[in-house]
Order: C-alpha cells, then structure tokens, then sequence
C-alpha cells in the first residue's frame, strides 16, 4: 500500500507533463484536456455527445469508489500545487471547513447551468492553469497568488475555494473507499498531520475528513507504524448533520437557485449587441461564445496560422484576428473544433468547417483585376464576369484566403453574426 503514493505521482507527473505541452502547442495527441471537470460538463451539456458523456459518468464513479483522486492525479492546477509544495517543503496542519465554498460552487455551478461560463471561468482550475501557460496575465497573477497560499496554506484553494473541488468532496464524503485509522498502530505521532496538503488529518482524535481530502496517499507512504488505512472502513455511517450545516446547504440552494436565473439572463443578454467579431467556425455566434468560452486559450496554442487570440478589451472571448499570424483561416484544419475541451467551438468536422461561414469577403473599388484571389479561394466564390471581380454570397465562407493574394488590399473581410452553412 506504500507503494500507492508514487505510483499516483508518477501517473499525475505524467499529465501534468501533457498538459504543460497541450498548452504550449507542443503536442496533444492524448487528450488529457477532455477530462476537465467544468469544461466536460458544459461540452455535455451544449454539445453533447455519448463520448463525452461517458467521460463524465466515469469521472463519477472513480469518485464515489475512490474519493478526490480526480483532484490529486488528473486535475492539472492540483498537480502545479502539488509539486510546488513538493519544493516547499512546509509543515502542514489541521484546518478547518471554509463552509462558505459552497456557495462559490452553487454561483458558479448555477450560472453555468443557467447558459453561462463567465463565473467559473475566473475560478475554474482547468481555465486557470491553461491561462497561465497560455501566457495570459489573469491566468499568470493568479497562479502566483494561489502558489503563494500553497507556501502558507497548501492546498487550501483545492479544499476551500475551487468549485469543482467542493462538488468532487461532496461525493468523496460517501465514497467506497476512504483514509482512515487503524487505532490499535497509530501512536500519536502527528506524521500523517505534518505532511497532509489538505491538513485534514485530526491525529489526536485520530479522524479523516475525506471530504477535504485530495487522496494524495502521502500519509500512507509516511505513517511509520502502518496505521492509516485506504481502503473500506468498516464502521457505522450515520447522517446527523448540525443545525450550522443545515443553514449552509440552506443558503447554497437558494444561491444555486439565483444563479441558476442570472445565467439564464447573462445568456440572453451577453453579446447580443457585439458586432466586429470574427469567431472560429464552430462557434456560431458572438453570444454564445462570450457565454460558453472559458477562456483556457488551448485553441489558440493549436492554431497553425496564428489567427487566433485571446480575450481583449473589444471582446470577452477567444476570437478571430486576421491581421496576426498568417492572415487567413487553413481550408483543411479544424484544430480549434477539435481541441476545445467546453463545447464552446463545437465539435465538426473538416467537411463541415469547410462549409461554415463565419464572415464575408467584399471586393473594393480600387480592385486591379489581376484575378489572382481567384486562383488562391478554395471554394471558388470568386470569378471573373465580364471582365470585373466578382464574389458569390453563396460559396464564401469568410476564410481570408484571397486577401493573402491580394497585393493591394483591395479585399476586405466582414464579421457576420451567425455562423451558417454555405
């Protein structure tokens, strides 16, 4: 059972290695990514697929019969604190509940099954991490900020503030297996309580609190006489929750409730005025975008030609700039549909890409008929009619090719606010 501690490191060591390189644009063969809690669920629900629900359900079930390990071993955000505290190197203690992280997770959880992602998009650990390898400043401070607490607190953002976390702890609190005393070894030591991260560990009432707990397994590894336990612990369950409790889950229901109306009126009402905004096919509309994007930015570091970019003061959202990188959206790709783990681009082919429209090529007066856009449009919208430039509305799917063509700037590319079928 020793062993069980590195064998988890080795296997959280392992994703986190990928995930630093999906964010990077390294490589991103095996997608660890789609298996973020926050980004998985809104995939699901708006655009759902049997995949990705058998992915959630699975994320599920290792919880109910393992606990938070999703927390310590998959969780990317948990994996950078774990090593940081790895470096560290501080003595831990016992720490409190911080009751108040249910109701983070009823606003947020709430807004976000309402139809919009613009809370949990600040405090998801999945958006974060990808924010600050992506380089983006919001992503950047707050990692600096939540590392400083690992100096001091250790995992207390995974315990007491991360959503996703809470929803995990809830069920990790009845699943299967859980850590726990072997009361006739354990002697007192204050071993398993030093080294906890998620100072959950009373040693002197030798209990667990396995909601908080990350299921690290570092206590097993440390305990000298063998007496933490993972694994079914054969007692009595009873539920007799205390009047202070009872208030909490109270209060996170009517939060849940609240939430769950200003995402619906977020949903209705973010964007609907946006214009200028060019989106990556798959996004379909400027709105949906704002309210689905979680602004983790792995699409971005997937791009090939560099159009896309992040979130800016114009728009919310990740989006569309033809005048970086290559200038024009590649016919044959479609990384970002594939690579976004939330559903906010969805999920479509290259056949269907290569049919979306997401703007509209105009030709200018001061057009030299040279005709070489012709040669460069990959779905032949444009041609020659007597002896003028044309583009067929009906064949341009916005991708800027021509523009690349085109010495003297005589093409410009407008936004469209819904996304279609050519």
């Amino acid at each position: 059972m020793k062993k069980l501690y590195k064998i988890r490191l080795i296997i959280a060591g392992i994703i986190g290695i990928l995930s630093i390189l999906a964010f990077c644009g390294v490589i991103y063969h095996v997608k660890i990514l789609d298996i973020q809690f926050a980004a998985l669920l809104q995939r699901l629900i708006i655009d759902f697929s049997w995949i990705a629900l058998g992915l959630f359900i699975g994320i599920i079930i290792i919880t109910l019969l393992f606990g938070r390990l999703y927390c310590s071993t998959i969780c990317p955000f948990g994996i950078l604190q774990e090593f940081a505290a790895l470096l560290f190197r501080r003595k831990n203690s016992l720490q409190k509940n911080f009751k108040f992280k249910y109701i983070i997770a009823a606003l947020t959880f709430g807004a976000l099954f309402g139809g919009s992602a613009l809370f949990i998009r600040y405090i998801d650990p999945y958006t974060i991490f990808g924010s600050a390898f992506s380089l983006s400043l919001f992503g950047l401070i707050f990692t600096l900020v939540i590392l400083a607490l690992v100096f001091f607190k250790n995992r207390w953002f995974c315990t007491n503030i991360c959503p996703v976390g809470t929803v995990l702890g809830l069920l990790s609190k009845i699943s299967l297996n859980k850590i726990h005393f072997d009361k006739e070894k354990c002697v007192s030591c204050s071993m398993c309580s030093k080294i906890c991260p998620s100072g959950c560990i009373d040693f002197k009432n030798q209990t667990v609190d396995n909601e908080t707990c990350v299921k690290c397994l570092k206590c097993i590894e440390k305990c000298p006489k063998g007496a933490i336990k993972y694994g079914i612990e054969h007692k009595k369950v009873t539920f007799n929750p205390k009047r202070r409790e009872l208030i909490w889950a109270a209060s996170a229901l009517i939060i849940l409730g609240g939430a769950l109306k200003a995402g619906v009126e977020l949903g209705k009402n973010i964007g609907k005025n946006i214009r200028n905004i060019i989106l990556p096919p798959g996004s379909e509309n400027p709105s949906r975008m704002l309210n689905k994007c979680l602004n983790c930015n792995l699409c971005i570091e997937s791009c090939p030609n560099k159009i896309l970019v992040k979130s800016d003061k114009d728009f919310g959202a990740v989006h569309i700039d033809y005048s970086k990188g290559e200038g024009f959206c590649k016919y044959d790709c479609n990384n970002c549909s594939n690579v976004c783990p939330s559903g906010a681009i969805k999920r479509i082919t290259k056949e269907e890409k290569q049919q979306t429209r997401i703007a509209m090529a105009v030709i200018k007066d001061n057009c030299a008929k040279c005709g070489k856009c012709i040669e460069k449009c990959p779905t032949n919208a444009i041609s020659r009619i007597d002896d003028k430039i044309v583009i067929d509305s009906t064949k341009c799917i916005g991708c800027a090719t021509c523009t690349t063509a085109c010495r003297i700037n005589a093409i410009e590319i407008f936004s469209i606010n819904e996304q279609g079928k050519i």
